[in-house]
């Protein structure tokens, strides 16, 4: 079991992850951007340092990116806010190059973004990739970068597509209280989600275990429309449903991002994951993911 551990980007998901290999007796190292994030993973007793993706060197040294030599490596920091390149992960590989560091392994977190709107047909990680946002296009571009430096230096690379992520403390509670509408159920397109525990504890298993280098859709083996998810999340907290509306009025009346969400429908298989990981989920469902609510 691999013990050198390197968490690239260590926020929400990435603490999950911390703690869970706290819990084995695994330490790692945190690399994070913001102040905050610093000051928590420091509360959480982890070597943590501060650098900074839009730079190409990263705002390291020489001996901090040695770091990373023969590593295992969970990148999970995302795109910069624009473009259709992921800059940030040219930075990254180019401050591994500019040191001839080669890490063991990389488990990179992507999105089920990547195969843009499938009407609503089942997919699997065969399907070809047809992003149509922007964000997706920038993890597409990560993906490939990463994909091309671990191929030329041998290096093993897992990479989780994920959609939506939902845990108790990770909830659209502000998005269900704000009075603003949602797509009704004949409108709304399909999507998968996975909850927070269950995506870190598969991280965790790609990091210190002997896994099979590939791409998997990394999410819950039940689709249901984003109507389903908020009015189930509404039911169990007590809280009144959203307003319905069709889809055409709701091209008039949401945001953008919200529109580009729902202009993409997939239902999502996870027999992939399940047939190479040891991890079961948790959280099979939507309903086991809200019943302790």
């Amino acid at each position: 079991m691999l013990k050198n551990i390197n968490i690239i980007g260590c926020g929400y998901i990435g603490k999950k992850i911390t703690g869970l290999l706290i819990a084995r007796d695994v330490s790692s190292h945190c690399f994070v951007k913001s102040e905050t994030s610093k000051d928590a993973c420091s509360k959480m007793g982890l070597p943590v340092f501060q650098f900074n993706l839009d730079e190409k060197g990263l705002s390291l040294n020489k001996s901090q990116i040695k770091e990373f030599d023969k590593s295992a490596l969970a990148y999970l920091a995302p795109p910069q806010r624009n473009g259709l390149t992921d800059v940030r992960m040219a930075n990254f590989i180019s401050a591994l190059e500019s040191v001839n560091v080669v890490p063991h392994k990389i488990v990179l977190i992507s999105t089920t973004g990547v195969y843009g709107d499938c009407k609503g047909e089942w997919i699997d990680e065969s399907r070809a990739t047809q992003p149509q946002a922007d964000r997706a296009f920038r993890r597409l571009s990560a993906e490939t970068q990463l994909a091309e430096y671990c191929e030329k230096n041998n290096i093993k690379l897992v990479v989780f597509r994920v959609p939506g992520i939902y845990a108790s403390d990770k909830l659209p509670i502000k998005r269900i209280t704000s009075g603003e509408p949602i797509v009704r159920a004949a409108d709304s397109g399909y999507t998968n989600r996975i909850h927070a525990e269950d995506l870190s504890a598969f991280c965790v298993e790609a990091l210190l275990e002997k896994v099979e280098s590939g791409i998997f859709n990394c999410c819950d083996g039940e689709p249901s429309t984003m109507n389903d998810y908020f009015t189930k999340v509404a039911d169990a907290l007590g809280l009144p449903r959203p307003e319905e509306i069709s889809l055409s009025k709701a091209k008039q009346t949401l945001s953008e991002g919200m529109l580009s969400y729902l202009a993409e429908s997939k239902r999502i298989s996870n027999k992939k994951l399940l047939s190479h990981f040891k991890t079961q989920l948790k959280y099979p469902n939507l309903e086991a993911g809200l019943k302790l609510l």
